[in-house]
């Protein structure tokens, strides 16, 4: 299991954090059309239970969207959600290892994301951000942890900041094979969601990969 600790700027803060690690076996032993199969069913069964989709009825109350509004930012999830189930955008398929968080996030509703496991750099640590730290996220995007950000960084530098998002270093790419899912929390979540949302997840990973090795923690 990957080695995870908590900095002590989080002693008074409760946000609840899980992993999923997974080795992932070789691409041909994936069961790709069950995957897919999976997808249109989660996604249909989602349009018929929010048919009458009211927004402030489904996430007025939903404490990752009052954790972002924080930033002055707009939870992601929520506008995936609107984006693919209401308005019937076509659900990524460049990236399967991305794609098995993704949908986790549009049938729960918790915050997740993927990292490449091996270019990780010796023990990671969770902290909450003091200042604007700079660093690459995805599509070589200068990005930025917040004050009161809740972020990572290992030995060489900043993996994620859950407002900003994903590293380009670590961040899972269609090949890697030894993969770290974190499910994000914010203060004062019951760890149920983060258990029900670890579940889900190793669910999915279990119809693409019936091979794969899977772990999971609460940290």
């Amino acid at each position: 299991m990957l080695s995870i600790t908590r900095h002590t700027s989080l002693n008074d803060i409760n946000i609840p954090f899980g992993i999923v690690e997974v080795h992932y076996p070789e691409p041909n032993q994936w069961c790709q059309a069950d995957f897919r199969s999976l997808v249109q069913q989660e996604l249909t069964d989602c349009r018929q239970r929010f048919a009458t989709y009211e927004r402030k009825a489904v996430f007025g109350e939903n404490p990752y969207v009052r954790f972002f509004k924080r930033f002055r930012k707009t939870y992601p999830v929520l506008l995936q959600f609107e984006s693919i189930i209401l308005k019937g955008q076509p659900f990524p398929e460049q990236n399967l290892i991305a794609e098995v968080p993704f949908l986790m996030e549009l049938t729960t509703h918790v915050l997740s994301g993927a990292h490449d496991a091996d270019q990780l750099c010796g023990t990671v640590e969770l902290y909450l951000a003091a200042e604007k730290e700079p660093f690459i996220g995805l599509h070589e995007r200068e990005l930025h942890t917040y004050p009161g950000d809740f972020c990572a960084r290992d030995e060489s530098g900043i993996i994620f900041s859950q407002i900003a998002g994903t590293d380009a270093r670590t961040a899972a790419r269609p090949d890697s094979c030894h993969v770290f899912y974190p499910i994000f929390g914010t203060p004062d979540l019951p760890r149920t969601v983060i258990d029900d949302a670890v579940n889900v997840l190793s669910g999915y990973i279990q119809i693409l990969a019936p091979e794969a090795q899977i772990e999971s923690a609460f940290v």
